[in-house]
């Protein structure tokens, strides 16, 4: 917002956040650890979930529709990027803090299903 205010551009954050979502364009944290700014283009270049896992997950422990993934620490907002572009139907969708995703089922039955996804992939 203050780049933009800087360059003559005045916005409200809630304009810049619309704005941002309607491009796509999310907060992620690099592969060293730093948080920056990514547009779609990039993402091509985004390892898959089956690369990230091995690296960043800690566990995974569920119970009725949710699921909790822990990662080590700055690795939650890229594991739970990756859970999402997975697109798998088992899940509503991801919240994720600086080590921890709350994944959200859309039914209890997908919970196995899903943490035996995600720890096989994280090679456990």
């Amino acid at each position: 917002k203050e780049l933009l205010r800087v360059e003559g551009t005045e916005v409200t954050q809630a304009t810049l956040s619309r704005d941002m979502r309607e491009l796509r364009i999310v907060k992620v944290t690099g592969a060293d650890g730093t948080p920056h700014y990514s547009s779609p283009d990039e993402w091509e270049s985004t390892p898959a979930l089956a690369s990230l896992l091995p690296a960043l997950f800690q566990s995974a422990e569920g119970i009725g529709q949710l699921l909790v993934v822990k990662t080590l620490k700055g690795g939650a907002q890229t594991v739970a990027a990756g859970i999402d572009w997975e697109e798998w139907p088992e899940i509503l969708g991801t919240l994720a803090g600086d080590d921890t995703i709350l994944v959200v089922l859309r039914d209890p039955q997908g919970l196995s299903s899903v943490q035996q996804r995600i720890e096989g992939m994280a090679g456990r």
